[in-house]
């Protein structure tokens, strides 16, 4: 019985599922960022070869 009650009170699991979270809006933050920049880039590199096609 006491190893049950240990188990359900342990909350080491919990920390680890935080941190997991928590990683993942980091790493969904970070690829819109490079996303966002890219498209700019891509526009602005499409503006340079333009302006000098002409």
């Amino acid at each position: 019985m006491k190893t049950l009650l240990k188990f359900i009170h342990d909350e080491e699991g919990a920390t680890a599922i935080e941190y997991g979270l928590i990683a993942a809006l980091i790493s969904v933050a970070a690829i819109s960022a490079i996303k966002s920049v890219g498209t700019q880039l891509s526009t602005l590199f499409t503006g340079v070869k333009t302006n000098l096609a002409r």
